[in-house]
């Protein structure tokens, strides 16, 4: 049988390999505490890095549309904070400084001089504490998606409904609706189910902790404007008060709206959210 030309042969192995590097792969890390830290790592390892943190009680797996799309030119990592996922469950660290100090551990383990941050909802606050305890010296950029920066104006009191208030749901219902609404367009039974099991791996404990950070909404906007880093704010009309100020007040800023998209605008209009990530990347970071 004839053999196979060097070139041909380098170029077959290339584009095995390539496709090879878009798989997910799943990695462990051991944080300064002792907590076994779970995150999914695709793309290949030479290219440069964008390390996805969720929100609240939510699983890493919820940024699978843009693993699998940005995992074809980045390497990417998205992580699941401490009691969330497929990391330990300890019984403390369900606070911003704790967290913020497991992220700069990941990005420690993953031996990278600079990442880009995807920080979606409470993955918003917990980046900021670690740009406000760590510095910005291993970021390439933010993107904060869909929670308030502490900039002005403050978001729109919600008063509560007349009438005598109403016991709370148990905690396995509450997290079903919490799910349910995170969507505009409509996700299958099977995902939704999948989803709030991942959720309720969070204690009850532990989910009302990470709802009660105890800092001041000043102490988020410090940390936004303690780095210079070119930031992407990705938000629903909710916050645009916030993304007008930090536009106007604070250099290297972009922002986009998603107007017809739930608190998950990432899932509900993946292929936008990640063109918009995609572009903004090759704009103002790596060109």
């Amino acid at each position: 049988m004839r053999a196979i030309p060097i070139v041909l042969l380098a170029l077959l192995l290339g584009t095995s390999a390539c496709n090879a590097a878009a798989l997910e792969r799943d990695r462990y890390f051991v944080a300064s505490d002792g907590t076994h830290l779970h995150y999914s790592e695709a793309g290949t390892s030479f290219s440069h890095t964008i390390i996805f943190v969720p929100g609240w009680t939510m699983p890493a797996w919820i940024f699978e549309p843009q693993i699998q799309a940005l995992g074809r030119s980045y390497h990417v990592v998205a992580f699941d904070p401490r009691g969330q996922g497929g990391s330990d469950v300890p019984s403390t660290g369900y606070e911003p400084i704790r967290r913020g100090k497991d992220i700069g551990e990941l990005i420690a383990q993953l031996g990278r001089d600079r990442v880009v941050l995807v920080a979606w909802s409470l993955g918003v606050l917990d980046t900021l504490a670690y740009v406000h305890t760590a510095g910005d010296a291993h970021l390439a950029g933010l993107v904060l998606v869909d929670n308030s920066v502490g900039e002005d104006p403050p978001p729109p009191v919600v008063p509560h409904p007349p009438g005598p208030a109403r016991p709370p749901p148990p905690h396995d219902e509450r997290m079903r609706r919490f799910v349910a609404g995170m969507f505009r367009t409509q996700r299958g039974q099977a995902y939704l189910d999948r989803l709030t099991r991942a959720t309720l791996r969070t204690p009850e404990y532990a989910a009302k902790a990470l709802l009660a950070y105890p800092y001041p909404r000043t102490y988020w906007r410090e940390a936004v404007y303690a780095t210079d880093r070119p930031l992407l704010y990705i938000v629903r009309p909710r916050w645009v008060p916030q993304a007008e100020t930090l536009v106007r007040n604070r250099p290297g800023t972009e922002s986009e709206i998603f107007t017809d998209a739930g608190h998950a605008l990432f899932v509900d209009e993946a292929a936008r959210f990640n063109t918009i990530v995609d572009r903004f990347i090759h704009r103002r970071i790596w060109p």
